[in-house]
This record gives C-alpha cells, structure tokens and sequence, in this order.
C-alpha cells in the first residue's frame, strides 16, 4: 500500500497512527496540496490528503474510510468495536476530534491563506472556528474524567483520533493552553507519546 500524505495533517497523522499499530507495511510518499505543482487530483478528486492506494491501484480516501478499512486488515490490536453501541461511541470521538481539527483548519485557512489579503480576513470567522475547537476540547475532557482511556480500557481508535487532534491543536496553536486547562487530557496525550507510533509522527 502507498499513503499520500503530508507529515504535518493531522488526518495524515491519525492513519499513520493507525497503521504502525496494527503492524502494516506501506510506502509514504510525502504531498503538498497546496503547492501549484501537486497532482493530488489524479488520486483524490477532491484535493485532499490522506489518500490510500492500495494494490490494485484503487484509490480510497477520507481518514474515518481509510482507518475504517486498516482496521480489518490485521488482527493485531483492534481499535474499532465490531458493532453496538461500543462501536458508536468510538466513532463518536472519533467525530468529536476530527470535528476539533476541522475548524482548527478553517481558522488557520483564514487566517494564513497566502491568496487572501489580509483585509479580506474575517475576524468573527476565525472566532467562531476558535470556539469550536475550544468547546471540542472541553467536551473531550469532560468525556475522558479520570479514566486511563477515552474508550474502556484499552487503547482504542478514540484515544487515537483525539491524540492527534490535541497534537496539532498544541502544533498549530500554541496560545490555546489546553494542557493547563485540562490536566487529564495532557496526561493522556504524554501517554500516547510513550508509544512508538505517536513518538515517531510529531506534526512537522
């Protein structure tokens, strides 16, 4: 398999995560789809990173579809409940962390978007994507309290998608504290760290 991706997306971050796991090989071929020179569409129609081609060169994309598929690959640390409402409530944190990165994105778009002057930027867009991510991280702690994991006792895709959420929101936007704020989360995230697939996909 080859992952199309960029080493600082945090949707990029969460399949790389998923992959080292569940132990699977691929090839990473490193994409900037903001660049005037990618060729992202002749894989994604949409533009988009992270993309998988798989060995029939069969493209799939969209993190939540791609982790979805790893997932039944190998039998090696299941991440995703088979059904009920176990697997609801992973997915719903997984909805939860890739809701904080979304608007993460469209407040750093707006505010960084080279073909946008500056007066065209809007103040009150950027507040509103500023409060989701806030209000995203706050359900996140609440949701986490004291235990060792979003999602039972294990780890699960739920620790992974918010641990690379919390990664890139600390990356992008420092002046969040949210590590301060939210003492559990960080002590879950230094957790996460310990482990081989989170150390060795930092946001660059």
């Amino acid at each position: 398999m080859k992952l199309i991706g960029s080493t600082a997306s945090p949707y990029v971050r969460k399949v790389r995560v998923v992959m080292a796991e569940k132990r699977l090989d691929y090839q990473f071929v490193h994409e900037d789809v903001w660049s005037d020179e990618t060729t992202i569409a002749t894989s994604n129609p949409l533009g988009k990173v992270p993309c998988l081609i798989m060995d029939g060169s069969e493209a799939m994309f969209d993190s939540r579809v791609i982790v979805e598929y790893l997932d039944t690959l190998s039998p090696v640390g299941k991440l995703i409940p088979a059904s009920g409402r176990e697997r609801a409530e992973v997915k719903t944190w997984e909805a939860l962390a890739d809701g904080v990165m979304d608007a993460g994105v469209l407040w750093r778009m707006e505010a960084t978007w080279t073909k946008r002057a500056d007066g065209e930027r809007s103040q009150a867009w950027m507040d509103r994507q500023r409060a989701k991510v806030e209000q995203g991280i706050a359900a996140m702690a609440k949701g986490l309290g004291d235990k060792p994991f979003c999602s039972g006792i294990h780890l699960s895709l739920s620790d992974i998608a918010v641990g690379c959420a919390l990664g890139w929101i600390g990356f992008r936007f420092p002046e969040i504290d949210w590590r301060g704020e939210f003492p559990q989360l960080d002590r879950l995230h230094e957790k996460l760290l310990q482990r081989p697939s989170f150390a060795d996909t930092r946001p660059s």
